[in-house]
């Protein structure tokens, strides 16, 4: 068994301690590996995500572009994390972001048809799809409260503070958008901060 599998069984069992070695076996029966250099891409918007990524190695930036052309980050993905555009992947219908490398990157896929029937013979991969789901919800939700309720200084903090992994691996542009500060107003907190 790789070394990538195991990590992704390990993630499985702390979310999901009932599902026992025979789920365990079928979800991984038909997994395969994806890697892939910086700047290529994952998953591009406008196409449907037929498999979800289990990141085992490297960094992702899930982006939209908007109207007036600009990429907007909308998250980052790490090891341990998976690639996903959940709610189009759920729903089979086309993704609205690009995923894109920002280091060489190794990815587990487990396909959308293969996970159904996972959930469909198995009642604990079923309740670990659905922890999956929360796990998903509450990052947006965390994600929508920190543009409604924190300013751009604390929203940097946090981010700091949750991601101390993350933040010297991403540019400073990429952080802004996903941020939603201007770069130099970006460039300004960090100056501030550093000098506390």
């Amino acid at each position: 068994m790789t070394d990538a599998i195991q990590t992704y069984l390990n993630t499985v069992k702390n979310l999901c301690p009932e599902a026992d070695n025979n789920a365990l076996e079928f979800l991984v029966s038909e997994m395969t590996t994806t890697v892939l250099n910086k700047k290529q891409f994952y998953i591009k918007a406008d196409t449907i995500q037929t498999n979800v990524g289990f990141v085992f190695k490297g960094l992702l930036r899930a982006y939209y572009i908007d109207s007036k052309g600009n990429e907007i980050t909308v998250r980052f993905t790490k090891e341990n994390e998976f690639a996903t555009d959940y709610v189009g992947f759920i729903s089979q219908t086309q993704s609205k972001y690009y995923f894109q490398c920002l280091e060489p990157t190794q990815i587990l896929n487990l396909s959308y048809l293969h996970m159904k029937e996972a959930y469909t013979k198995f009642s604990s991969l079923e309740k670990y799809g659905r922890l999956i789901a929360e796990e998903v919800l509450k990052s947006q939700q965390k994600r929508i409260h920190s543009f409604l309720f924190e300013n751009a200084e604390q929203r940097y903090i946090n981010f700091v503070k949750e991601n101390p992994d993350l933040y010297n691996r991403v540019s400073l542009s990429y952080l802004s958008t996903f941020l939603g500060i201007e770069r130099p107003s970006l460039s300004r907190i960090r100056k501030k901060i550093a000098q506390h």
